[in-house]
């Protein structure tokens, strides 16, 4: 059976500064060691009207592990 680990806070801010240097998804999956859809999960799932905010998507991951 795979184990599966969540994104940590640390990741979030990472994948934010890196979209603010305009790299694709696949570059950002590149350099936390990633799957590209676990970026595009993270991003579907928290970004909003005010783009990606990593402190609001882990605030809001933290809810949903409730």
């Amino acid at each position: 059976m795979r184990h599966y680990t969540q994104l940590t806070r640390e990741q979030r801010y990472q994948i934010s500064a890196l979209l603010d240097n305009n790299l694709t998804q696949t570059e950002i999956a590149k350099t936390l060691g990633v799957h590209k859809s676990t970026i595009s999960r993270e991003l579907k799932r928290n970004t909003g009207k005010r783009g990606y905010r990593p402190k609001q998507a882990h605030e809001f991951t933290e809810e949903r592990i409730k």
